[in-house]
């Protein structure tokens, strides 16, 4: 079979999930189960897979699943826990404090302390951090989590210290013959070095499309979910937009250049906190006109989750500002040192791991480390909200007990889910001789489109984290394969590579267990396909912009400034441009 029919064949799974998912509208739990089917049979009828390495794929997916159900518990009872204890009262205030404007209070939440989380806890846990604050300052369940998948662009490739870089792109090119003899003909060059100079290049392209993420997040939420359906009224941020993400680009940048990948998002995350809390304060950028969401009373039906938090039913136990936050510092705290490898913390939680190596005689490892997990944190900073706010015993069972109706409803998505993803990634080594189905599917698109591969770059490494729901899988997946393409059509295949990692953290926008674990938390279960629908624009956006962009750096030099690159990327900032001038132009 040729590479295009496999490439088709390999393309069938995530068509039938865009199918029911988005464009049928169905749950997730009605839609991935005919996913996984479908992606199963293909393992198995033209793969040739062995029964028993679909089993061990599927076993291994479920037990990834309870991982992310017990993550998403943990979520949901801290939440639940600061309603009950009146922390999220004094929380509200805090923020209002600061601006009462909604397009002020998603940018800081959700851009920048969204960003600091993911640096550093990675893995989706900045979704289950900051949608469910969102909503208990009054948010719509759906523009939380809209806003919380959005901003799974910049911070996401300098996740949980560098992850998905120091793991995920150096095992995709630690045993490539061709990174091996690259490093060996240089004196200089080591691989060490080279993932230092992807990891640049990466913090250079993100820095670049990150700029406008926090404008894309207020202009959409204006649109759907404001009185007026207007981009307009979040045009009107731009400044603050702007100043805000230039407020964690740049550092953000810095450190990828002088520190390595381990410090951008959180050290980005954490002096963009710094600036843009103390300037909102002072009103420097803030936009004069105040701006809140439409009456509740006019909300659609789908906006709102069965976890709700309304204002009235917040108590107020007049509990202090730094003592209502002390459980997020926590968590924050606790997510940093237990990530960081120069302290013992790390290798003792993750040593105490459940493994089962080579389940059912296959290549297929089974491992989790329960208290490495953000789960487990989470829990902790339940306990720690519970001691240091004196609740009593009720308020606490009542948190706990609405947290697991939540989490167990999320089960059934991510049951069917997960185990569809390790099938997919687990479809090599059948008798038909076949590479994985990402690798056959990346290889048809490598062949049709010769030289113009860095602008279908981005969105190989979007796909894969689509299906895999994580950037690192993804980089461990295809970069070995993109470092052979940047070398096959004669560019430097550094950037390439730093093009799959960027597209990898964009598709995290779209990816479907992503959207499954965050619409949980806040009990929005079953309207995953609406939040792909709006999400899939900015992921767009963000893998095109950052393609071009590529396109123009290794093609410059042979082709001029003035190449297909920087003319797509030019007319999208034109676009922006424009769009900005009129969006603020008297009406």
């Amino acid at each position: 079979m040729n590479n295009y029919a496999l490439a088709l064949l390999s393309l069938l799974p995530i068509v039938s999930v865009a199918v029911f998912l988005v464009a049928l509208r169905w749950p997730a739990s009605r839609a991935m189960p005919i996913a996984y089917a479908v992606c199963a049979v293909l393992a198995l009828l033209v793969w040739q897979v062995p029964v028993a390495v679909i089993t061990a794929a599927t076993i291994n997916g479920i037990v990834v699943a309870a991982t992310l159900i017990f993550i998403i518990f943990g979520a949901i009872a801290l939440l639940n826990t600061l309603q009950e204890s009146g922390g999220l009262y004094a929380i509200r205030a805090g923020f209002t404090g600061i601006s009462p404007d909604r397009r002020v209070q998603v940018i800081i939440i959700a851009w920048l302390f969204g960003a600091f989380i993911e640096g550093s806890a990675g893995f989706g846990t900045p979704a289950a951090v900051a949608v469910p604050l969102l909503v208990g300052l009054g948010f719509p369940a759906m523009a939380a989590v809209i806003a919380g998948m959005i901003i799974q662009s910049t911070p996401v490739s300098f996740g949980a210290a560098g992850t998905p870089i120091l793991v995920g792109v150096s095992t995709g090119l630690s045993n490539d013959p061709a990174v091996a003899e690259l490093v060996a003909a240089s004196s200089e060059l080591t691989f060490e070095s080279l993932l230092n100079d992807i990891a640049i290049k990466v913090a250079f392209l993100h820095a670049t499309a990150g700029t406008f993420v926090p404008l894309i997040v207020v202009s959409l939420m204006t649109r759907i979910f404001g009185a007026n359906r207007s981009f307009a009224d979040g045009l009107r941020a731009w400044r603050f937009a702007l100043f805000a993400a230039l407020s964690m680009t740049i550092p953000y940048w810095l450190a990828a250049s002088f520190l390595g990948p381990e410090f951008p998002s959180l050290l980005g995350g954490l002096a963009g906190l710094a600036i843009v809390i103390t300037a909102a304060r002072r009103g420097f950028l803030v936009p004069d006109d105040e701006w809140h969401f439409a009456d509740k009373s006019t909300w659609a039906p789908e906006w709102s989750g069965t976890i709700e938090v309304r204002p009235e039913e917040i108590r107020d136990r007049n509990i202090g500002m730094l003592s209502a936050w002390s459980p997020y510092f926590v968590v924050a705290a606790l997510l940093v040192i237990t990530r960081l490898d120069t302290l013992p913390f790390k290798a003792w939680m993750q040593g105490a791991a459940l493994r089962i190596p080579e389940l059912l005689g296959t290549p297929i490892t089974v491992s989790v480390s329960p208290l490495y997990l953000p789960g487990t944190i989470f829990l902790v900073a339940v306990a720690f909200t519970y001691f240091i706010h004196r609740m009593d015993r009720t308020a606490l069972a009542t948190a706990l007990g609405k947290s697991g109706k939540t989490a167990m409803q999320a089960s059934i998505a991510l049951i069917f889910t997960v185990p569809m993803v390790q099938v997919f990634i687990n479809s090599n080594g059948g008798a038909a001789g076949y590479d994985r189905m990402p690798i056959e599917l990346a290889d048809g698109v490598a062949a049709l489109a010769g030289g113009a591969w860095p602008m279908f770059a981005t969105f190989i490494g979007g796909l894969g984290a689509f299906v895999a729901g994580s950037n690192t899988v993804s980089n461990m997946m295809f970069s070995s394969f993109q470092f052979g393409v940047g070398q096959r059509i004669g560019v430097d295949p550094a950037w390439i590579v730093a093009l799959q990692a960027v597209g990898g953290a964009a598709g995290n926008m779209i990816c479907v267990h992503n959207v499954v674990a965050a619409s949980a938390v806040v009990g929005m279960l079953g309207r995953e396909g609406l939040v792909i629908r709006q999400t899939f624009f900015p992921f767009v956006y963000y893998a095109l912009f950052t393609a071009s962009v590529g396109y123009f750096v290794v093609w410059s030099g042979s082709l001029g400034p003035f190449n297909a690159g920087s003319v797509v990327a030019a007319a999208i900032v034109l676009a922006i441009l424009v769009t900005i001038r009129r969006g603020v132009a008297p009406q």
